[in-house]
């Protein structure tokens, strides 16, 4: 009987080749900016979100500015205790909570 790994390989590959930003969250991405930016900044998340729209939001991404501007919009951040794959969360979030995007739902937003 012959054993095909088509099937197996096809799937691998799709797992591996889905956006590292689409396996972000923006409720991840609130936490982290809470605990890592929001003294620093000053200001809440969803104000730093504010900064751009969705759209220039994900310019900035996928142009790989988006740590820059964050650091643009907040300098006192301390980017080296922001991990990698935290960054991710953060431009969820910023995309989630932009000019344009979702209004928030609380003081604590």
């Amino acid at each position: 009987m012959k054993f095909t790994y088509l099937p197996l390989i096809a799937a691998i590959l799709s797992t591996t080749l889905i956006p590292v930003h689409s396996m972000a969250d923006a409720k991840k991405g609130k936490r982290i900016y809470k605990k890592r930016m929001y003294k620093k900044c000053g200001f809440s998340g969803v104000k730093f979100a504010r900064h751009h729209t969705q759209a220039e939001w994900e310019t900035l991404y996928e142009k790989r500015k988006f740590q820059a501007e964050a650091l643009k919009i907040c300098p006192k951040i301390d980017t080296a205790k922001i991990k990698p794959k935290n960054w991710n969360d953060l431009y969820d979030f910023s995309v989630k909570y932009a000019k344009d995007g979702v209004a928030p739902n609380g003081c604590n937003d």
